[in-house]
């Protein structure tokens, strides 16, 4: 009878795993292409606008966009591992995650309260990856894009593919043991939120308009720009979705607002006269 019942345990765990794997590598593998592909769609069908915004002069090689793919593919895999323990953490009774509906208001709180702590989790954790102790072995491989495309999104070592897979549990786990349960639906739109952010950050196309960090209500929000610098030069621009700890922590680049004018010009038509816009024709 005992080993009936371990049988059917171990056989129901086996289930459960085997269905967590394929869901989040079909999920995850599905929105990095999706993000990736389509943004990459729409910078060439509007590179005449693209290459006015281009970012650095260097283009990424096809040697670039193929190490970038499969390092994205063993992301993914890392993934599905890392956040074995969201599933493990919820069969327990450990993470209260809810797939019920919830209101408006709540999943407005709830995504919010995601994000800012998500932006604050990468700020600290990706310049901890820049110390001389961790670089290496941990960051190395996606500063090996230089030159950023919307394909660098998950190109990371096994490493950090852990830590930042190790997010997700980490905060649900915190949430929960605060009273807090999450809805399902937030988190999907937070993970929605994050792999567009994070292709349009890679772009190497400034994508976002002129203007935009010259005025106070968009300022605290990243460009292409800030991320691409840092890319570029490596000691700047640690934040990912705001421009907020860098400026409290003094690691903005000097140049970024520079930077971003040079880049933000707006599309300028075929044969039209110099200093002529689309608006002004």
């Amino acid at each position: 009878m005992i080993a009936a019942e371990h049988s059917a345990t171990l056989e129901y765990a086996v289930t459960r795993v085997s269905q967590h794997f394929a869901h989040v590598i079909y999920f995850d593998l599905s929105r990095y292409l999706i993000a990736a592909g389509v943004l990459t769609v729409i910078l060439l069908v509007v590179r005449g606008w693209a290459n006015q915004r281009r970012i650095q002069q260097r283009r990424a090689k096809g040697s670039d966009y193929r190490r970038e793919f499969f390092s994205s593919i063993r992301t993914v895999l890392v993934f599905a591992a890392t956040t074995l323990a969201t599933l493990v953490g919820r069969e327990m009774g450990w993470i209260a995650l809810t797939l019920d509906s919830a209101t408006l208001i709540t999943l407005a709180w709830q995504f919010v309260l995601i994000v800012l702590v998500h932006d604050a989790y990468f700020y600290w954790i990706h310049r901890a990856m820049h110390t001389k102790r961790l670089f290496r072995t941990t960051h190395l491989h996606h500063h090996k894009s230089r030159t950023p495309t919307p394909w660098t999104a998950y190109s990371f070592s096994t490493t950090e593919a852990f830590l930042e897979a190790a997010f997700m549990p980490i905060f649900l786990l915190l949430t929960s043991l605060a009273g807090v349960a999450y809805a399902g639906f937030a988190v999907l739109l937070f993970m929605w939120h994050q792999i567009i952010r994070n292709t349009m950050a890679h772009a190497g196309v400034e994508l976002f308009p002129a203007g935009w960090v010259d005025n106070p209500f968009t300022d605290w929000i990243s460009t292409t720009t800030h991320h691409d610098l840092h890319h570029s030069v490596g000691t700047y621009n640690f934040g990912f979705y705001f421009t907020w700890w860098d400026r409290w922590m003094g690691t903005e680049h000097p140049r970024y607002k520079e930077e971003f004018r040079r880049s933000a010009k707006p599309f300028i038509m075929p044969g039209a006269r110099s200093g002529e816009t689309p608006e002004s024709a």
